[in-house]
């Protein structure tokens, strides 16, 4: 009963274990930072800004109506000598002046500056939603690079995992001979050096692991803290095709968009400019009261109240001719933005070119490593039956063992090179996922 009872203790125990690490796939992690991280969130919230500037009133379009009141006391003393020589004198006079009312101003022509003012806070809006994709894409991006080197990582803590056994069974076998006076203390010393230095592999490579779970929970925006198995599943796209990739990072590219809004941009700030040169008119308007009382004078009270309305009209005829070297730097700034469109779409095929060619490199690589590794497998396993039956010597089960764990590494850093460069080109292509 008490076995019973122990064994029981001991799956429930490994059974929690494994509740409390959660399974993240890859979906789960995309989703989790598509909600969660801080630069996507930061170009929302920059974008819901640029949302609240796109308006009739921050363009100019409408009227603006003020309400305005003032009230004002004095005590004086005057003294006022009048056309017949009358003298009129008073010590602590007391005066006050009120008045209230609403006016209204609305510049109804600008020269369509107001439209192109408007139409730039439109771009601007789209520069944000552009943003939002640019982090949305990256940000992505570098969460399936970080979970498949997890996944990478996972793979080789394995294989250190295997020779770690294979390094125990060198020193109980060592350890046996030794015993039975058919082996040697240099056999056991070198086995027992040997696992220790497996040993340390793993400790340095599972302590890489744990830092690269951080810096996920990190990327998703969540307590870094928390532990968490991931699926060991990495399946590459094998139909990358160049010009297709080109085509649709030229059409795509967030980096190239922002490339082409901000030309449009400087499109409308020539526009605005040159609105400078046109009349501007405006119209206003109002309903006003105005109440005052004065101790001495004419008249001791004055009221009045009515509307007021009125048109405005302003043209800038000279101003040092600025208005010629604005339009000139507007002009250049329209230059300078088609060129770093150009610019921009060159620099992007260049990385798209050279990503591929070393995705191409990649691919060939995982699959020459994926042959490697039966063949590496397949000699352990030989060598190790020779082992056991003493035919092999223990430098010979080593150098197996080197030959497994170094085959092993290179072909999954292959595997995860290949699919590194598969997530940076859909990148550079402007692919959500």
């Amino acid at each position: 009963m008490k076995r019973n009872f122990i064994l029981l203790v001991l799956l429930y125990s490994i059974m929690f274990q494994a509740r409390a690490q959660e399974i993240l796939t890859l979906e789960d992690a995309l989703k989790t930072t598509l909600s969660n991280n801080f630069n996507i969130l930061l170009a929302k919230n920059d974008n819901n800004i640029d949302m609240e500037n796109t308006s009739l009133g921050s363009a100019g379009m409408l009227p603006a109506v003020t309400g305005t009141f003032n009230r004002s006391n004095s005590i004086q003393n005057s003294r006022q000598v009048r056309a017949d020589g009358q003298i009129q004198q008073i010590s602590n006079a007391k005066n006050d002046n009120m008045s209230y009312g609403v006016n209204l101003n609305w510049t109804i022509f600008d020269g369509l500056g107001m439209f192109a003012r408007r139409d730039r806070f439109k771009e601007i809006q789209r520069q944000g939603e552009a943003e939002i994709k640019y982090q949305v894409i990256t940000q992505l991006s570098e969460v399936m690079a970080t979970y498949y080197n997890l996944v990478q990582q996972k793979r080789l803590i394995n294989a250190l995992d295997t020779t770690i056994t294979l390094s125990r069974y060198r020193v109980t076998l060592a350890e046996n001979r030794l015993e039975i006076g058919k082996g040697s203390k240099l056999d056991l010393l070198n086995a027992k050096v040997d696992l220790n230095t497996d040993q340390t592999n793993l400790l340095r490579q599972q302590e890489s692991f744990k830092n690269t779970k951080t810096y996920l929970n990190q990327l998703m925006t969540r307590d870094l803290s928390l532990d968490f198995q991931i699926e060991d599943e990495m399946k590459l796209d094998t139909d990358l095709k160049l010009g297709n990739l080109i085509e649709i990072a030229d059409r795509q590219n967030p980096q190239i968009q922002l490339a082409i809004i901000n030309n449009r941009v400087a499109e409308l700030n020539l526009k605005a400019v040159k609105a400078e040169r046109y009349p501007k008119i405006g119209l206003n308007s109002g309903y006003n009261w105005n109440e005052s009382h004065s101790s001495l004078g004419f008249s001791t009270e004055n009221k009045n109240r009515g509307l007021t309305y009125g048109v405005s009209a302003s043209l800038n005829i000279f101003n040092g001719f600025l208005q010629n070297r604005n339009e000139r730097i507007a002009k250049f700034q329209i230059k300078g933005s088609e060129l770093q469109i150009q610019q921009q779409k060159q620099d992007i095929q260049a990385q798209v070119r050279t990503l591929f060619q070393t995705y191409i490199t990649n691919m060939e690589l995982a699959n020459v490593e994926r042959k490697n590794e039966e063949l590496a497998k397949e000699n352990l396993n030989i060598t190790m039956d020779k082992f056991r039956i003493g035919t092999i010597t223990t430098l010979e089960v080593r150098t197996a063992q080197l030959n497994y764990i170094n085959v092993m590494t290179r072909s999954y850093t292959a595997q995860y090179d290949a699919k590194v460069s598969e997530i940076r080109l859909k990148e550079l292509t402007g692919e959500t996922y």
